[in-house]
């Protein structure tokens, strides 16, 4: 009886194996019956980051139990293959809310400035994240694989780069959000939507050059803060002009 499974691995999935092959193939040994689910993470996989997979050329899914044998083509998110009745894994959610670990707080600062809903805190410990995920339906995006592995864990990303800006693109890419931004709607601090408030309800709160610069403020529904289109607004325009263009395409 066959004892093993070769693997397949295609796409930024290669990256993420424990151990590097150049082509993507291994060689996987079995104990008993193991699900697809558990071998392929052993090998350093989260099963969020997996979309397609296909076992002797027919669609499988997660709950596929290993018998030895098999050959299975392991596929990522947007990979180019052609298999009918194909059983897409990794779903585009139609509304994006995401909750965020305590290393990508930045991360979440730049989607709340796109209009996304982002839930953060440098205190969430592994386990708070995921229940929050799983009563809330929110997408885990994370640097670290092994909450996305948790088998309560159903939306995720795992985050590659460690630059804010392409962490960004790698969240609107993955789940198709370009359509969705809306810059300036949502409070960087605390996650609150914003509402435009008239100059004369919060002159009080402006400091002198503030109030005679700026015309147009808008104020967090849920803490308060206060936003105008400053200096700020300007260095950030270079970045939304990029959003912008993908967007267009």
């Amino acid at each position: 009886m066959p004892t093993q499974v070769e693997f397949t691995f295609f796409g930024d999935l290669l990256t993420l194996l424990r151990r590097p092959h150049q082509d993507g193939s291994l060689v996987y040994p079995l104990q008993d019956t193991p699900a697809v689910k558990d071998a392929i993470e052993a090998c350093g996989i989260p099963h969020t980051e997996v979309d397609l997979l296909v076992c002797d050329q027919v669609s499988i899914d997660w709950t596929y139990r290993l018998g030895g044998g098999e050959q299975v083509l392991v596929y990522p998110p947007g990979y180019p293959v052609a298999i009918a009745q194909a059983q897409h894994l990794a779903a585009c959610p139609s509304s994006a809310r995401f909750i965020l670990d305590v290393h990508l707080g930045k991360l979440a600062s730049k989607l709340r400035l796109l209009g996304f809903d982002c839930l953060y805190r440098n205190d969430y410990d592994d386990r708070e994240i995921v229940d929050i995920a799983l009563q809330d339906e929110r997408i885990i995006l994370t640097a670290d694989r092994g909450i996305l592995k948790h088998r309560d864990v159903f939306r995720g990303l795992l985050i590659r780069s460690r630059m804010v800006d392409r962490q960004v693109d790698e969240v609107l890419k993955r789940f198709h959000l370009y359509a969705q931004v809306k810059p300036f709607s949502r409070c960087v601090a605390c996650n609150g939507l914003l509402a435009e408030v008239s100059k004369d309800e919060i002159v009080d709160r402006l400091l002198p050059g503030t109030a005679r610069t700026y015309l147009h403020f808008h104020q967090c529904q849920e803490c308060g803060k206060l936003y105008w289109r400053g200096a700020h607004f300007n260095h950030l325009s270079p970045w939304l002009q990029q959003i912008g263009a993908e967007i267009e395409k």
